[in-house]
């Protein structure tokens, strides 16, 4: 089924993503494209019924305002001019309210647009061209038993079966107890084809030293298809590579008209060599989309409602430096959050939650003596779709019990800090 679809041209706004959310909200799909797409393209997208051009503060690149090519006007499809926050640019683009609900629900019906955007829809269209794209060929995906992964193990098993390979791969960066979880959750429970890597050495390895966070996500991102180009070898007619990419992924990475805010491994961290065809059905939703969809294919809340965890795992939560003294505080640390956090009550309640250990000591006091060791930050944040955060206000006492646990059961460690910063001018994630 050709869903209707509203095509937002991004003219430097840094809103493109709630717009893009706020369309969808009201059934109709939404895409953002950048401002110089050609008239021609656009007009070859399936479903196009109307256009947003989306003006903001970076509408000036290197000293030039940029605007979209006039042949897009005469598309024969509905076009709306708004700009965000862009005082200079109030005269020829007029601004959004502070709900656009109203303004889009208006511009949805000049352009008769179909409102049945769904998760239903969603999956019966992503199977379809899952089998398009797949045909009797093979898919290797890299599971790590997150919500992505997870979701998009469950389409391609529902599009193409056995055709699927599962490949998890313990890099050494990750929570406590997850390797075995995901061994046990997927190949004892779901039956998938699941094949388990033990590849702890050779990345910790290979970020010895490595400070730069990039950098360390490049590193990581690559040896990752490394890994699966070797894995890839040991089966027969192994050409795509499936990925837990999604929206927000994408959009962090970077665009014309915003600056990257960090590369993620499966998006800006890919090797240039990469010898997979990609195979990504969520690369167009947000996280609560994706939670939605793994609902809708009847995955256990337990995973569908999983704490988002970064595919670079606990390496950008061991700033600077990776070393194993400090990732396994940042483990251990992080065991001890989630437990009381569920005691609490709070598993669920709660979006995101973890800990953070920097790559500097300070003084304090053990065994009745001067030592240097390490603080432990807790990040503890609530958010929709991942481009905004606000940060929960966790109970005094239970933080206090968290900082005696923390202190006295994790060797290495000797102050606990409550990170107060939303998203933005912070993002979720440290790295």
């Amino acid at each position: 089924m050709i869903q209707s679809l509203i095509a937002i041209l991004d003219l430097g706004s840094t809103e493109n993503a709630a717009i893009a959310r706020a369309v969808r909200a009201q059934g109709v799909y939404s895409e953002i494209f950048a401002h110089d797409t050609a008239p021609e393209a656009l007009k070859a997208v399936p479903g196009l019924c109307g256009i947003i051009i989306n003006g903001g503060e970076n509408r000036v690149v290197d000293g030039v305002s940029i605007d979209v090519d006039p042949g897009v006007y005469r598309l024969g499809v509905p076009v709306i001019n708004v700009d965000h926050t862009s005082p200079d640019h109030a005269a020829d683009l007029p601004a959004w309210p502070e709900d656009p609900s109203g303004v889009i629900d208006s511009f949805l019906d000049k352009c008769s647009a179909q409102r049945n955007w769904n998760m239903d829809n969603f999956i019966a269209d992503q199977v379809e061209l899952l089998k398009r794209q797949i045909g009797s060929r093979k898919v290797l995906l890299a599971l790590s038993g997150g919500v992505d992964s997870s979701v998009v193990a469950a389409l391609i098993i529902k599009a193409v079966g056995d055709q699927l390979t599962c490949v998890h791969v313990n890099h050494g960066l990750l929570r406590k107890g997850e390797p075995e979880q995901v061994v046990k959750v997927f190949r004892e429970q779901m039956g998938a084809n699941l094949v388990y890597v033990d590849a702890v050495d050779r990345f910790l390895d290979k970020l010895a030293g490595v400070s730069d966070p990039e950098q360390k996500r490049k590193i990581i991102g690559a040896e990752f298809i490394r890994v699966f180009e070797e894995e890839a070898r040991k089966l027969d007619g192994i050409e795509l590579l499936g990925q837990g990419t999604i929206y927000p992924d994408i959009i962090e990475s970077g665009t014309k008209t915003a600056k990257m805010v960090k590369s993620h491994h499966n998006v800006g961290g890919l090797p240039e060599d990469l010898k997979f065809e990609l195979v990504e059905p969520l690369k167009m939703l947000f996280k609560d989309e994706v939670r939605a969809c793994g609902k809708a294919l009847g995955l256990p809340d337990d995973m569908v409602y999983r704490q988002p965890f970064p595919g670079p795992g606990l390496g950008v939560r061991c700033l600077g430096a990776i070393t194993r003294e400090r990732l396994e505080i940042v483990r251990e640390s992080d065991a001890i959050l989630r437990e009381e956090f569920r005691l609490a009550g709070l598993q669920g309640k709660v979006w995101q939650y973890f800990t953070v250990v920097p790559d500097f000591t300070s003084t304090g006091v053990r065994n009745h003596a001067r030592s240097m060791e390490y603080p432990v930050i807790i990040r503890a944040v609530n958010t929709v779709d991942a481009m905004t955060a606000t940060v929960e206000p966790v109970h005094w006492d239970l933080l206090m019990k968290i900082t005696d646990r923390i202190v006295n059961e994790v060797p290495g460690c000797n102050r606990v800090l409550y990170d107060m910063s939303p998203k933005p001018f912070a993002t979720i994630e440290w790295e």
